[in-house]
């Protein structure tokens, strides 16, 4: 079980639980089809946003597996929430998670993802005892693989046209980190 230590405090980040009140904030950027494009998911109307906002408000704590942890990246500047990152708990047995993260374009290309990220895998390490992370993301998104290469996840795997997505063939890659690779390269 994990139930973070929230709000769970970056130099430019406040990560904590979603609320009712991040509707518009989560609807900014869920919306925006640039967002969704190597995502599996369309861009949301707000109905749906407001569906998948009462999903991980009841995501703060991670019980079971199968299920994920929901945290909210909140900027410390302006205080609006401008990233979605989640812990997925695969396995027990295994000791296995898997992450994912989602962010406002507008606030891209600084180092935040990472910053929030880099907590994202600590949890998993440090607090839910995993042996193993693994990132996914379409090989188009070279975002998303660059930030994971950032984190120190190494690429596992270049799976080939493995999947119809979105109407086409798509190639995927695969990042991991175990825990010993974690604690040889975290910070402090």
């Amino acid at each position: 079980m994990l139930k973070p230590p929230y709000p769970i405090e970056t130099p430019r980040l406040l990560l904590r639980p979603f609320a009712p009140g991040d509707l518009d904030d989560l609807h900014s950027f869920r919306s925006l089809p640039e967002v969704t494009r190597y995502l599996y998911w369309e861009p949301h109307t707000r109905e749906e946003t407001r569906a998948v906002l009462e999903e991980k408000i009841g995501g703060s704590e991670l019980r079971v597996e199968g299920r994920a942890l929901s945290v909210a990246a909140e900027s410390r500047e302006s205080g609006a929430l401008i990233g979605d990152l989640s812990l997925y708990w695969r396995s027990r047995e295994h000791r296995q998670g898997e992450i994912g993260f989602v962010f406002h374009p507008g606030h891209q290309g600084r180092g935040l993802a990472t910053e929030a990220a880099r907590e994202i895998l600590r949890l998993g390490f440090d607090g839910l005892g995993l042996h193993r992370i693994f990132g996914r993301c379409d090989a188009r998104n070279t975002a998303s693989a660059r930030l994971m290469e950032r984190l120190g996840m190494r690429r596992e795997a270049h799976l080939v046209e493995n999947e119809l997505f979105k109407g086409e063939w798509g190639d995927e890659l695969i990042y991991a980190m175990l825990r010993r690779e974690w604690t040889e390269s975290a910070p402090g």
